[in-house]
């Protein structure tokens, strides 16, 4: 049994409390704001799975319509998959305490998954459309506007990895995006939140976790191996993974290798000097001693297979 917290310590993590909060109001602030994810008058569908993220998505939506200088409505959104054992009485009574406008959509994906996929094989794949098509359609019904999903940072850098790996393709999630059929406006508030303070946060608000038991079963899949591999590089470089969610939103297409993204075929030296053309030959334009930890960190990356 933990011992009573003192006042001291109940005062500072109260500060660390409101420190964590007036974080991540701020980088949802700040996503939304960079990528004009929410207008005057839009209907916000936010997509509560009952994981943590999906949460705290909420928490801070609920937070900045308060506070915002326009008005926008929210709605949540559940799609019950039919999961054997899945609590469905969590979040309705969840919701109904915190007095948000809500629905929960009925869908037996479980069983169309479970037949199709076959046993021990990805089922994420299928599911995720499955998914995205109910979401869509429920969308409409309700007349959302927007529909904001849970992914943060990590989910983007992760998607990176994953896209350059398995898929030979530079690729992740944007923050903001039109949907499938071409009707809906996709967002993702957490995009500049970090999964560790969305797991403290969690911890701290207390939130009725419900595990997804689908994925769950699966402990080999890519995306853990990548989060994993990440979570790493993170602990031994600090700043790496930032720096590559940075970069994200800094390409240089002259750069890298796409025909269809720059003219290739079409450039001529024209005389005029380029501050982007070729520095290959030139010195890192960063420290020695960050070179050297690159190296070494590229010689000891993990084979994922």
């Amino acid at each position: 049994m933990n011992a009573p917290l003192t006042a001291r310590q109940a005062r500072r993590e109260v500060f660390e409390s409101n420190k964590l909060a007036k974080r991540l109001r701020r980088e949802v602030g700040q996503a939304i704001a960079d990528y004009a994810m929410i207008e005057a008058g839009d209907k916000v569908m936010v997509c509560l799975s009952g994981g943590k993220d999906s949460y705290a998505m909420l928490d801070v939506l609920l937070y900045l319509r308060e506070h915002a200088p326009i008005e926008f409505e929210i709605i949540a959104v559940n799609l019950d998959q039919k999961q054997p054992g899945f609590p469905a009485h969590i979040l309705p009574a969840y919701l109904t305490e915190l007095g948000v406008a809500f629905h929960i959509e009925d869908q037996d994906t479980y069983s169309i998954v479970k037949r199709v996929i076959p046993e021990g094989k990805t089922t994420c794949s299928l599911c995720s459309r499955l998914r995205r098509g109910v979401l869509y359609r429920v969308a409409s019904e309700l007349g959302a506007t927007k529909i904001a999903l849970g992914h943060h940072r990590d989910d983007i850098v992760q998607t990176l990895f994953l896209n350059l790996f398995f898929g030979s393709k530079l690729k992740t999630m944007p923050p903001k995006l039109v949907s499938d059929d071409g009707r809906h406006i996709v967002i993702r508030p957490l995009a500049y939140c970090r999964e560790t303070d969305l797991e403290l946060w969690a911890t701290q608000r207390q939130y009725p976790i419900i595990p997804c038991d689908l994925c769950g079963s699966q402990p080999n899949l890519q995306r853990q191996q990548v989060k994993e591999m990440l979570r790493d590089w993170d602990k031994r470089y600090p700043g790496r993974v930032n720096n590559l969610f940075r970069g994200l939103a800094n390409v240089v297409p002259s750069h890298l290798l796409d025909t269809d993204l720059y003219d290739f075929r079409g450039l001529v030296a024209d005389g005029v000097a380029n501050p982007d053309g070729d520095l290959g030959f030139d010195p890192p334009s960063f420290p020695a001693a960050v070179s050297e930890n690159v190296l070494q960190s590229l010689q000891a990356l993990p084979v994922i297979n």
